[in-house]
This record gives structure tokens, C-alpha cells and sequence, in this order.
């Protein structure tokens, strides 16, 4: 099995019945009603390309896409273990 970088699309939309022609370009993870906008993840690889159709329908208002796979998500401890023992901030 092949693991495959995946990307979020954000779809603005005009309506609701314009989803099904979203979902052919991807995965469809969330639709919101109230503010009419889809959440798509497709191929890294295939990005560009699907922004590009997306944008050519009419129903599409803009398409914004997910900088979640860029972001750094390894994080150090703020405090070691020393300075957390003298911490006298509790109760505070």
C-alpha cells in the first residue's frame, strides 16, 4: 500500500445541489450549508490541475487550498523538567 501526500481544498460555492459535481474531483470531507463552502482532499501531484477546473465552473465563487501539510507539527517542551520542579506559580 502506497501512501500518497494528500492536500485540503477549500470550495466556495453557490449552492448545495452544485456538490455532486465537487465530488468527482475528490475526496469530499465536509459541506457546510450555512456558509456554503466544500472541504476536498486530493493528490498533491494533481493540484494545480484540479484548482484550475474547479475555478472554470460558474457555481465555483474561489478555491482556497490547505496549508495544513507545510506546517511544522513536531513540537519541544517549553519547560524542562528542572525548571517545572521550582515553578511557584501554582495556586496562583
Amino acid at each position: 500500500m502506497v501512501i500518497r501526500k494528500r492536500q485540503g481544498l477549500i470550495v466556495w460555492f453557490q449552492h448545495m445541489r452544485n456538490l455532486k459535481h465537487i465530488k468527482r474531483y475528490g475526496n469530499l470531507i465536509y459541506a457546510s450549508r450555512k456558509r456554503k463552502y466544500a472541504v476536498v482532499y486530493v493528490d498533491q501531484d494533481r493540484i494545480d490541475k484540479i484548482e484550475e477546473k474547479l475555478l472554470r465552473h460558474s457555481f465555483v465563487s474561489k478555491v482556497e487550498r490547505s496549508y495544513k501539510p507545510f506546517i511544522r507539527t513536531d513540537f519541544e517542551r517549553a519547560k524542562n523538567d528542572e525548571e517545572k520542579k521550582y515553578d511557584y506559580k501554582m495556586g496562583i
